[in-house]
């Protein structure tokens, strides 16, 4: 969870944050904001004004970090907010979803101000809390098929990397910077982090990361594949919308098991992984999804899987 420096001091106004593009769009929001449902106690925020969610009708999801005061740090709230969000996506059967940050960064890390309250065993429980909820979250989003788009602006640092990185699509502004930040404050990863960069970046690299905490500017971070690419701040949020909506119209299913599919070739043996991509194709070709896919293609037209409900 470590912030980037003090993690949680920077001002930011809420000018800058990439979801609020399209939002007037086509479809009606359902879910303005998620309201707590987890079972975690005690709640001491509300986890709804950090973390607000909005899935349009047509499937598209909008997950936004509205802490733009405090970069975006992560207290407790936030990280039940984003399970909160994670899990209305997975009950709505979304389409895509497009997570952002408001303000002038995406996310700096922990809410150290908010850790720094607590000592011993408090603060040990505190963090427990906080990374179960946080962890959750990140495995939730993991398992629906629908893909997920991150547009990253400003700092970047601790458990913001692990956001950044979960998702399938991660579009940087040119003024991006990451940086692990947490051996800098004697802490250990969270947030997926240490098994996101060595898949990213290789193992060398990340290792090299995590323990110097240098600043890995936008450019540096395309190059060594921590983000998809890099566009001009400017444009970041319209091309974060473009990307999204794309994604939305395309087919959520085949998007779920490709995911999987690369997921798991991580780690799976050359003879299981091909039988797995066997078994996939066949019940692809057999779906909703592949007939449609199929008959576009053979009547010389673009293919509506919009058409073909996710599922949940």
């Amino acid at each position: 969870m470590a912030g980037d420096g003090p993690g949680v001091g920077e001002r930011g106004t809420a000018d800058v944050g990439p979801g609020g593009a399209g939002r007037a769009a086509a479809g009606v929001s359902r879910h303005a904001a998620i309201r707590p449902t987890t079972g975690l106690s005690p709640r001491p925020a509300d986890s709804a004004a950090s973390v607000g969610v909005e899935i349009q009708d047509d499937g598209l999801a909008r997950v936004t970090l509205r802490r733009a005061h405090a970069g975006n740090a992560i207290d407790l709230a936030t990280a039940r907010g984003l399970l909160d969000a994670a899990r209305a996506c997975e009950r709505a059967a979304v389409r895509a979803v497009l997570l952002t940050g408001e303000g002038k960064s995406f996310c700096v890390g922990g809410d150290l101000r908010e850790f720094s309250r607590l000592t011993g065993e408090a603060l040990e429980k505190h963090l427990v809390a906080v990374t179960d909820a946080l962890h959750d979250a990140l495995r939730t989003f993991a398992s629906i098929d629908a893909p997920m788009v991150a547009a990253v602006q400003g700092a970047v640092a601790g458990a913001g990397i692990g956001l950044a990185a979960a998702a399938d699509v991660t579009l940087a502004a040119e003024n991006v910077t990451f940086t692990a930040a947490y051996t800098g404050i004697g802490y250990s990863p969270d947030a997926g982090v240490s098994w996101q960069l060595p898949r990213l970046v290789g193992p060398k690299r990340a290792v090299e990361l995590l323990l110097t905490n240098r600043r890995v500017p936008a450019a540096e971070a395309a190059t060594i594949g921590l983000v998809s690419r890099v566009v001009p701040s400017g444009e970041l949020a319209a091309e974060a919308e473009r990307t999204a909506e794309a994604l939305r119209r395309g087919p959520t299913s085949a998007f779920g098991v490709t995911r999987r599919l690369v997921a798991s070739g991580q780690t799976a043996d050359l003879a299981r992984h091909l039988d797995d991509e066997a078994a996939a194709l066949a019940a692809a070709a057999a779906s909703d999804e592949g007939r449609e896919g199929v008959a576009a293609f053979l009547d010389k037209r673009a293919p509506d899987f919009t058409r073909i409900p996710s599922r949940p």
